[in-house]
C-alpha cells in the first residue's frame, strides 16, 4: 500500500477503520444469550480511493457457560450445536474475540488509523453482543469504538430503497444466495460488499473529497 493510499484511508472516516462484523446468536438478549458464530471482514482501499473487502475471519463459538440458546434461533440459522465438526473447530468466546481482534489491530496500524468502527447490517444488534462479550471475557484492548458504528440497513435504505440485506445486495448488483444466508461468514462478506458499494457510489457521485477539492480550488 502506498503512503498516499494509506493517508486516504486514514482520512476517509476520521481515522477510523471500518471493519464489517456479523454474529449469529442464541437469541436477542446480549447479556444472556450466547454467541454461536462470529465473523469479521477488514477493508482496504485502492489507489483511486475505492473501498474494498480485504480479509475474512470467521469462527464457530462455544456458548459461554450458562449462556442461553433458543431453539427458534437454531431453527432460523440452521446451526447444529452437536455437529461433530463444529464441536471440533469451535472456540471459546474469549478465544474467538482475540482471534478477531488481533488482525483488526494490525489492519488499523497498517492503514494509519487509530481505531476500528463496526459496520453491520442492523449494527446495534451486533455491537451490543460484541460489547457484552468483551465485558464478559474481561478483554481490556477492544479495538472497536465502544458506541459508534455504521449501519448498512440505514445506508442501503438511503442508497437503494431497501433495508433487508438480500434485497439491498440485489439492488446493488451483488449476488445473494438465500441458502447460504444466516451464517456469519456469508452475511459478513455480503455486508462488506454492500458497504463498499455504497461508499464507492457516493465517492463516484462527488460526495467524498468534494469539500477538499473545492478548498483546493479556492487556494489556487
Amino acid at each position: 500500500m502506498s503512503e498516499a493510499t494509506r493517508e486516504m484511508m486514514a482520512q476517509r472516516f476520521r481515522s477510523f477503520l471500518p471493519v464489517v462484523v456479523d454474529l449469529e446468536t442464541g437469541g436477542f438478549d446480549s447479556q444472556h444469550d450466547a454467541i454461536l458464530e462470529i465473523a469479521a471482514v477488514t477493508l482496504t482501499m485502492d489507489a483511486e480511493g475505492n473501498l474494498l473487502p480485504d480479509t475474512t475471519y470467521a469462527f464457530h463459538v462455544h456458548p459461554f457457560e450458562g449462556g442461553n440458546v433458543e431453539q427458534a434461533a437454531l431453527d432460523f440459522t440452521g446451526i447444529k450445536l452437536d455437529d461433530p465438526l463444529r464441536q471440533q473447530v469451535a472456540l471459546t468466546e474469549a478465544d474467538a474475540l482475540n482471534e478477531i481482534f488481533r488482525p483488526v489491530r494490525k489492519s488499523i496500524k497498517a492503514h494509519g488509523c487509530t481505531r476500528a468502527v463496526l459496520v453491520g447490517h442492523n449494527a446495534a444488534f451486533d455491537h451490543g453482543f460484541l460489547n457484552a462479550a468483551v465485558e464478559r471475557c474481561g478483554i481490556k484492548r477492544n479495538p472497536f469504538h465502544p458506541f459508534s458504528s455504521f449501519d448498512t440497513a440505514s445506508l442501503s435504505g438511503l442508497a437503494y430503497g431497501q433495508t433487508v440485506l438480500a434485497r439491498a445486495c440485489r439492488a446493488a448488483g451483488i449476488a445473494f444466495d438465500n441458502q447460504e444466508a444466516h451464517s456469519a461468514r456469508y452475511d459478513t462478506e455480503r455486508t462488506a460488499e454492500l458497504f463498499c458499494a455504497i461508499v464507492n457510489r457516493y465517492k463516484d457521485l462527488g460526495g467524498w473529497g468534494l469539500a477538499q477539492r473545492e478548498q483546493g480550488l479556492e487556494e489556487l
